[in-house]
């Protein structure tokens, strides 16, 4: 059975579930949900999913939402990416940390700055989430000092997370040359079986909209 992936490419959240399912080599399809018509915010939608966000995974009966759920509902399915068994809660660890020091910051420093009219764009909160982001990164590349992977010896759902949203070619103050430990690990990520950036994964970019 096809598990099936509701997202759009425009989602860092949905890019970590749909990376995971790819590296997983998992059968799936994406089913496009157009967030800025207010696709996640139909009856239908929110059927499935009262929180109206995106990623929905639905796997038979199975209907998942939430990044680092649908992650690990995929390593428990596949075995992979959850790394070793003595790893499992460092794994968890950076999954978290991610969800609220890195992709919270990104993921909405990056829409005020490309998917708000630019007259409405606040440079002052703008500003401050930069600021708590160069915290993050700074974390995360010390973290990386020495090491081709956030936890073990391989990728792990630490990395998928943790990726999520430094993949997109929209400017949000991430610059991939300032942190060499990030762009290195980066670029393990990219030579791995299935890497695929988030538009070429999922439906959806901003030129659709433009």
């Amino acid at each position: 059975m096809t598990l099936k992936l509701h997202c759009f490419g425009e989602s860092g959240n949905s890019y970590k579930a749909a990376l995971a399912l790819e590296l997983a080599g998992l059968d799936w399809e994406p089913v496009f949900v157009d967030f800025f018509n207010g696709g996640s915010r139909t009856d239908a939608y929110r059927a499935l999913n009262p929180m109206g966000e995106a990623p929905l995974l639905v796997d038979g009966d199975t209907i998942l939402t939430q990044s680092g759920v649908i992650q690990q509902y995929i390593t428990d399915k596949t075995g992979k990416h959850g790394g070793a068994a003595a790893d499992k809660y460092e794994v968890m660890r950076w999954v978290l940390w991610d969800n609220h020091k890195l992709s919270s910051g990104a993921g909405m420093t990056r829409f005020l700055m490309n998917f708000l009219p630019e007259d409405k764009r606040p440079k002052d909160v703008i500003a401050f989430h930069q600021g708590r982001l160069t915290g993050a990164y700074s974390v995360l590349n010390s973290h990386l000092e020495g090491r081709d992977w956030i936890v073990g010896n391989g990728a792990t759902n630490a990395d998928i997370s943790c990726c999520g949203y430094l993949y997109y070619p929209e400017p949000f103050g991430f610059v991939r040359a300032d942190w060499p430990n990030i762009d290195r690990w980066l670029s393990n990520i990219q030579g791995l079986p299935g890497w695929k950036s988030p538009y070429d994964l999922m439906p959806g970019s901003p030129a659709d909209r433009a």
